[in-house]
């Protein structure tokens, strides 16, 4: 149902490079569903993550995309977006949120409230984030934390809500390292992720 009547869907926006997806991104959605009664969980697939892809090789999006996919189908509430690359060119998390708002508007809906899930770790650089200040108007900041680590409780300019995380030590690099190196990947990413990598020939050494 949608129209002037209808209540704001609540909306997480997880963006990231997923190069691939782990066992960390899904608990981190999860947790943040089930702590901020989110509707859903939006897995956003960067087109080009232009801070990384300078410094190191990144795998084609359609790949990413297709282990984003995996990791989240039959996973309530959380979705995969390929609505930075349908955009195309760098991925900006501001102009993500801008074309979700515009296309629930065009929908006839009211714009959802976006939460942007960030791990603690990304904090500290989201002064170099594309037209930060807009975007810090524009959504509520997520920060999920592991046990034992603190995380700020108050970030200048923006709204905060902090979620606790699983505590799942996996890292994108550390999978791509194993994979390379033959060694076994089983729980550190989903069993679907795993099987899309094997299929793909990703992270291989090439022989």
């Amino acid at each position: 149902m949608s129209g002037p009547g209808r209540e704001s869907q609540r909306v997480g926006v997880l963006g990231g490079t997923f190069d691939p997806p782990h066992a960390g991104h899904v608990a981190a959605a999860l947790a943040c569903r089930d702590h901020l009664g989110l509707d859903k969980v939006l897995f956003v697939v960067a087109n080009d993550p232009w801070q990384k892809s300078p410094v190191q090789p990144v795998t084609p999006a359609e790949d990413r995309l297709a282990m984003v996919a995996a990791a989240v189908e039959g996973v309530p509430g959380a979705e995969v977006s390929r609505i930075e690359l349908d955009r195309g060119g760098p991925s900006y998390t501001v102009e993500t949120v801008e074309d979700l708002q515009r296309m629930a508007r065009d929908r006839g809906e009211a714009p959802p409230a976006l939460f942007v899930i960030v791990g603690a770790d990304v904090v500290e650089t989201l002064p170099s984030w594309h037209r930060v200040d807009d975007l810090a108007r524009l959504v509520t900041l997520v920060v999920v934390v592991r046990p034992g680590v603190d995380a700020p409780k108050h970030v200048l300019g923006w709204d905060v809500e902090v979620v606790g995380g699983e505590g799942i030590a996996v890292s994108s690099s550390e999978v791509r390292s194993l994979v390379a190196d033959g060694r076994p990947i089983e729980g550190l990413v989903p069993s679907a992720v795993e099987h899309c990598i094997r299929s793909r020939g990703l992270y291989a050494v090439p022989r």
